[in-house]
């Protein structure tokens, strides 16, 4: 405690960064945003699967007292889960660069000089390095 600040100040200075604050709301956001997804991954995508290409259910699947098709099941959530935010992640990005303004170019502040042809200041009435007039 060479500072003075103590345990209780050097924790309300860390809850008052607004880092903190923006990373518990991406942790709640992300946890309701997995609720959403594992559903639809579970209730929606899996059975759809499952009519097309017959039961998807590993999880009987034994190789002698390893529990293989728990871990297959995981597999294919996990694969099934990220092409699901692969692709919600893409439209999300789609639709934000449609909204979005394009970012104007700045205003040059530089020309060439048309004799040594340096980069020279736009307002400039003499290069420097050739010394010529300019316009």
């Amino acid at each position: 405690m060479a500072d003075g600040k103590g345990f209780i100040g050097e924790f309300k200075e860390f809850i008052a960064k607004g880092n903190v604050l923006d990373m518990a709301v991406g942790v709640i956001i992300g946890g309701a945003f997995g609720t959403i997804v594992s559903s639809l991954v579970e209730d929606v995508i899996t059975p759809i699967i499952g009519m097309i290409g017959g039961n998807a259910d590993f999880s009987s699947l034994k190789l002698g007292p390893i529990m293989i098709g728990n871990f297959i099941n995981a597999v294919i959530n996990f694969l099934i889960i990220a092409l699901v935010l692969f692709g919600v992640i893409k439209a999300f990005n789609k639709a934000r660069s449609l909204t979005e303004k394009p970012a104007e170019e700045a205003a040059p502040t530089t020309k060439i000089c048309p004799f040594c042809k340096s980069e020279i200041a736009l307002d400039a009435t003499r290069c420097p390095h050739c010394t010529s007039e300019v316009k």
